[in-house]
């Protein structure tokens, strides 16, 4: 790799989360902060649950396709601004880079918003 491209900025809220590139002017994406899952995989007679690893960890769906699937549960990792759960939050950035920004890691720098005071307050 010769240069950078533009960095990637990546603004996670507890509803919705915005994403596009640096430099523009206004987010290339908006979708909900949702993550669709099968909440529990069977092998044999044990179920797994959420802890199943292989195949089953690529079947999941980000944003309106994760609140289009009745057949999925639907959780939001960031509750009150605050990520909940670590495993589902770094998946659906892993659908955010992949899918809709079509970004190869190696390649941009990442730019991931935080609310601040939220931290500050969770601080005192």
């Amino acid at each position: 790799m010769t240069g950078r491209q533009p960095a990637c900025v990546i603004d996670n809220g507890t509803g919705y989360t915005k994403m596009g590139f640096a430099g523009n002017t206004e987010p290339q994406y908006i979708l909900p902060t949702a993550i669709a899952i099968k909440e529990s995989a069977k092998v044999g007679n044990k179920s797994l649950g959420r802890s199943a690893k292989g195949v089953e960890d690529l079947d999941f769906f980000i944003g309106d396709e994760a609140i289009d699937k009745p057949s999925y549960a639907t959780k939001w990792p960031i509750r009150h601004a605050i990520v909940e759960d670590w495993d589902l939050m770094e998946r659906f950035w892993e659908q955010c880079i992949f899918k809709y920004l079509r970004a190869e890691p190696e390649d941009h720098y990442f730019l991931l918003v935080s609310c601040v005071l939220i931290h500050y307050l969770n601080a005192i």
